[in-house]
C-alpha cells in the first residue's frame, strides 16, 4: 500500500514539473470607436481570483500562466464590462476593446435629459408619464406636451398635432418602424398601445432625416425599454377603473432577462368602455373595445444583437350615434340645438355607426460593430392595417362596411453610423418600401380610396460634429424617390368637364367606360430633396441654446390624390385633387432653456413657410341618394404658421413644486390672406404637486389648464335650401366655441407590498369641476359637449 502512495505522489510530482507555467500574456485595453489607450482599467483574473490596473498605455501583464484557459472580465468607469475566455499554450498578445461612449449605455444610465439628437428640441414623456394614460390614447397623452395639441372625433379617436400639422405631416416612429395607419382622413388616428412603449419623445426641431424627409410638423418616436444584461424575471400590473363609461382598462407585462445579454418581453391590455357622459348627457353610442398584444426577444452586446418584435392592436370605436345625420339640414337642427338628437340608455353595445381597425406589426432589426469604423444595422418591419367603418344600413348590407380597406407595408433599411473620427458621427441610411392598397369590394359604395401600389427610396446622410466641450453642430440631407401607381373609376363628367382631367392627364385614360364611369390608372412621380442643419451651445448655470433649420418636402399621399366619397362620422363629402403638388416646407425652430430642478425653463418660437400647402375646406353642396351634404376638397395654398412654446418649473419647497405651460400659435393662410383652417388656439396650463418620499412615495398634483376662444378662422360658412322650410338656411360650420377651463387632480401612494414587489394606487379625477364645454378641434362639436367629471382610480403591483 506504501509504494502504492509512493508512486501516485511521484506521478503527480512528475506531472507537475513537466507541465510549462513560464507562459506571458500581454494585454492592451483600447476604446473600441477610436482606438485610443484605456488607462487605469480593472483586470480580474478569474482562475487565480486576483486584480491588475492598465497603466497610462492601457496595457498590462500577466506572467507565471499554464497551460489552459485565462477568463479576464475588463472593467471601466463609463464602460460596458466586458468578459473574455483564452487558450493558453504559448505567449499571448491581445488587444482588448471596451465602449466608452456613455450614450451607448444610456439603458443603464438615468438621465432623463438624454436628447435623441444633441442638437434636437424634443420633450420626453417617460413610463411613469405614460402609465397615467393606460387607458387613453397616444393623443391624450401628447396632449400634456406644450405645443401639441389633437384633432379629435369624439373622444375615442384622438389624432395628435404638433403646431396645427398633422397626419402625413407628423411622422410617427414605432419601435424604429414609420407607422402607416392615420394619414387617409382626419378621423384616423393611429392604433397604437402605448402600454407596450416604455417613452415617448416628441422632436419639434427639423433632426428627421433619418425618419423621413416630411416631417413638416415634427416627429413622435415611440421607444422601447433597453435591459440590463442580468439573470432576472420581473412584470407588473394594473388595472385602472372609470366612473365616465363605466370601463376601464388591464394591462400586463412579464420580461425575462439574461445575463449572457439575451431578452424577452410579452406584454397584452383589455380595454372597454361603454357609453360616455357629458355634463348634462349620455353619449350614445360612443364606446370602445381595444384588445393588444405585443412580444419582444432579442440579445443586446456592444458588439452585436438583434431585436424582433411583433404586436397587434385591434380597435372597436363607436361614432356618437347623433352625428349620423340624414343631410345638411340635419347638421343644421344640430349646430341650433343644445342637445345631440340621439340620447339613450347607457350601453356597452357598440352600434353602427363604427370603426373597426385591426393594426399588425412585425419588425426584426440586427446590428453589428466593426473596430474603429462604426456600428450597421439592418431592419426589416411589415404592417398589414385592416379598415372597416359602418353606417346605418339597411337590407342585405346592414352588416357590411360602407369602408374597407387594407393596407399593407414593408421596409428594407439600413443604418451606418461612424463614429471612429474623434468629435465626428455620421449616420448614412438606405430604405426601400413597398405598399399596397386594397379596396376591398361588396362594400355597395364607391371606394373611398382606390387600389394603389406606392414605393418608395430613399437615401440620406447626417453628421454631427463637436465643435468644442459645450459646442455641437449638425447637418443632413436626404433624397426620396416616390411613385405611386392607382386605378379608379370617375364619373365621367367629373374626368371631362368639372376638372377637365380628359384634358390634363389623357395618359391615365383606358378607354373604357361603363355606367357613364371611366377607368384610369393615375401614375406619379416624385423626387424630393429635403435638408437640415442645427447648433446646440451650452452655457454656465445649466441653460443651453439649440437653433434647428429644416427644408421639408412632402409628396400628396394617395387619400388627398383620389378620395372620393362620404365620411359619414363627419357628415361630408371628401374629394381629393389630381392635380396637387408636393409641398415645400421651410422650419426654422429655436429653443433657449435651463435644465434645473429648484427653476428650470424653456423658450421655444418656431416659424415655417410653406409652399403649396395641401389642405381640405368646404367648397359646396351636393346631393347624394342619402341627402344633401357639404362637399369637402383638397386644394394648396401657400401658408405660414409661426408661435412659441414656454414652459417653466420652480421648486416651491423640499416638497412642494410648480409647473406651467404656454403655447401660443398663428396659421396664415397666405394665398388668400386668411386664417389657415384648424390651428389650435392659445392655451396655457399651471400644476402645483407635493411629494414625500418617505411617507409611502405620496404624491398629490392639481392641474388647471385654460384653452382660450380661436377668434382667428376662415369663415366657410354657407346657405343651403330646406325643403322643409322651403327656404334658404345658414349653416354655420366655421364659428368657434368659447373658451373653457378645466381642473384636474391627481394622487398616488406605493408600498411594499411583497418581498420583492410594491403596490402602487393612484385616484386621478377629470374635469373636477364638471365643466361643460366644447373644444374647436373636435369633428363632433356640433353635435355634443365634451366629457364631463371623470373618477378613476389605478392599481399597480409590480413584481
Amino acid at each position: 500500500m506504501k509504494s502504492i502512495i509512493m508512486g501516485v505522489l511521484i506521478a503527480i510530482s512528475s506531472f507537475s514539473y513537466s507541465q510549462n507555467c513560464n507562459y506571458i500574456f500581454l494585454g492592451e485595453v483600447k476604446d473600441f470607436h477610436d482606438g485610443t489607450a484605456i488607462e487605469s482599467a480593472t483586470i480580474h483574473i478569474k482562475e487565480s481570483d486576483t486584480y491588475l490596473i492598465s497603466d497610462l498605455d492601457g496595457k498590462f501583464k500577466i506572467e507565471n500562466l499554464c497551460s489552459g484557459t485565462l477568463t479576464l472580465t475588463i472593467s471601466h468607469i463609463g464602460c460596458e464590462t466586458k468578459t473574455v475566455s483564452y487558450s493558453i499554450e504559448n505567449d499571448v498578445f491581445k488587444i482588448i476593446s471596451l465602449e466608452h461612449h456613455l450614450e451607448e449605455l444610456n439603458e443603464v444610465v438615468v438621465n432623463s435629459h438624454l436628447k435623441t439628437e444633441g442638437t434636437s428640441i424634443e420633450q420626453t414623456l417617460n413610463k411613469a408619464d405614460l402609465e397615467k394614460y393606460t387607458d387613453k390614447s397616444l393623443g391624450d397623452a401628447l396632449n400634456s406636451v406644450s405645443g401639441v395639441s389633437s384633432l379629435n372625433t369624439g373622444n375615442t379617436i384622438v389624432k395628435p398635432m404638433i403646431h396645427g400639422l398633422h397626419s402625413s405631416r407628423l411622422l410617427i416612429i414605432n419601435n424604429n418602424v414609420r407607422m402607416f395607419d392615420q394619414e387617409w382622413g382626419d378621423e384616423h388616428a393611429p392604433n397604437i398601445d402605448i402600454n407596450a412603449s416604455n417613452k415617448v419623445e416628441v422632436i419639434k426641431g427639423a433632426n428627421t432625416l433619418k425618419y423621413g424627409s416630411d416631417a413638416i410638423g415634427g416627429l413622435i418616436l415611440i421607444q422601447p425599454k433597453r435591459y440590463v444584461a442580468r439573470d432576472s424575471l420581473f412584470g407588473s400590473t394594473m388595472l385602472s377603473l372609470n366612473s365616465n363609461g363605466r370601463g376601464g382598462n388591464v394591462n400586463s407585462e412579464l420580461i425575462k432577462t439574461y445575463k449572457s445579454g439575451f431578452y424577452g418581453r410579452i406584454q397584452t391590455s383589455y380595454k372597454q368602455f361603454g357609453d360616455f357622459e357629458g355634463p348634462d348627457y349620455k353619449l350614445t353610442n360612443s364606446g370602445l373595445k381595444n384588445i393588444n398584444a405585443s412580444a419582444r426577444i432579442g440579445y443586446r452586446s456592444f458588439e452585436k444583437g438583434f431585436d424582433a418584435y411583433y404586436s397587434v392592436v385591434s380597435n372597436e370605436l363607436g361614432i356618437l350615434q347623433a352625428s349620423h345625420i340624414g343631410n345638411v339640414n340635419d347638421l343644421v337642427t344640430a349646430i341650433n340645438s343644445r342637445t345631440p338628437r340621439v340620447i339613450e340608455d347607457f350601453s356597452y353595445d357598440i352600434d353602427y355607426p363604427k370603426q373597426n381597425i385591426l393594426h399588425n406589426l412585425a419588425k426584426i432589426e440586427a446590428y453589428k460593430r466593426f473596430k474603429n469604423f462604426g456600428k450597421l444595422s439592418v431592419q426589416y418591419d411589415m404592417q398589414i392595417n385592416r379598415r372597416k367603418e359602418y353606417d346605418l344600413r339597411r337590407g342585405d348590407l346592414a352588416n357590411t362596411p360602407v369602408i374597407d380597406l387594407r393596407l399593407f407595408t414593408n421596409s428594407l433599411q439600413t443604418n451606418l453610423n461612424t463614429d471612429a473620427i474623434d468629435n465626428l458621427k455620421l449616420d448614412t441610411g438606405v430604405l426601400v418600401r413597398y405598399q399596397q392598397n386594397d379596396a376591398i369590394s361588396g362594400t355597395g359604395v364607391s371606394p373611398l380610396i382606390p387600389d394603389f401600389e406606392k414605393y418608395d427610396a430613399s437615401i440620406y446622410a447626417i453628421g454631427n460634429f463637436d465643435l468644442n466641450d459645450s459646442s455641437e453642430l449638425s447637418a443632413g440631407a436626404r433624397y426620396d424617390f416616390t411613385r405611386i401607381n392607382a386605378e379608379k373609376l370617375y364619373n365621367l363628367t367629373d374626368w371631362e368637364e368639372t376638372y377637365n382631367y380628359d384634358e390634363l392627364f389623357p395618359q391615365f385614360e383606358t378607354n373604357t367606360v361603363e355606367n357613364s364611369k371611366i377607368l384610369t390608372r393615375p401614375e406619379f412621380t416624385f423626387h424630393n430633396i429635403s435638408a437640415n442643419v442645427g447648433y446646440s451651445k451650452q452655457f454656465n448655470n445649466n441653460i443651453s441654446l439649440f437653433v434647428n433649420y429644416g427644408l421639408a418636402t412632402r409628396v400628396p399621399n394617395p387619400s388627398e390624390l383620389f378620395s372620393d366619397g362620404l365620411h359619414h362620422s363627419a357628415a361630408r363629402i371628401e374629394t381629393g385633387l389630381l392635380t396637387l403638388n408636393k409641398e415645400f416646407a421651410n422650419k426654422f425652430v429655436a429653443s433657449l432653456e435651463r435644465n434645473n430642478q429648484n427653476f428650470g425653463f424653456s423658450i421655444s418660437p418656431y416659424f415655417k413657410h410653406i409652399n403649396d400647402y395641401i389642405q381640405l375646406i368646404p367648397v359646396g353642396i351636393t346631393t347624394t341618394i342619402r341627402g344633401a351634404f357639404p362637399v369637402w376638397e383638397y386644394n394648396q395654398i401657400n401658408a405660414q404658421i409661426f408661435g412659441v412654446d414656454i414652459d417653466v418649473n420652480k421648486k416651491i419647497t423640499d416638497k412642494f413644486n410648480y409647473k406651467g405651460s404656454i403655447s401660443l400659435l398663428k396659421g396664415e393662410n397666405l394665398t388668400e390672406d386668411i386664417p389657415l383652417i384648424h390651428m389650435p388656439s392659445t392655451n396655457f396650463t399651471n400644476s402645483i404637486s407635493y411629494y414625500n418620499d418617505e411617507l409611502n412615495q405620496l404624491s398629490i398634483n392639481l392641474t388647471h389648464k385654460t384653452v382660450l376662444q380661436q377668434n382667428e378662422f376662415p369663415d366657410y360658412n354657407f346657405y343651403t335650401f330646406n325643403p322643409i322650410l322651403q327656404e334658404d338656411v345658414y349653416v354655420d360650420i366655421s364659428s368657434t366655441p368659447p373658451a373653457y377651463s378645466l381642473f384636474s387632480f391627481n394622487s398616488s401612494v406605493s408600498f411594499k407590498a411583497f418581498k420583492t414587489g410594491s403596490l402602487k394606487l393612484e385616484l386621478n379625477v377629470e374635469n373636477l369641476l364638471n365643466t361643460k364645454y366644447n373644444e374647436y378641434l373636435n369633428r363632433q362639436r356640433y353635435f355634443s359637449d365634451e366629457l364631463g367629471r371623470n373618477i378613476n382610480l389605478k392599481i399597480k403591483i409590480n413584481y
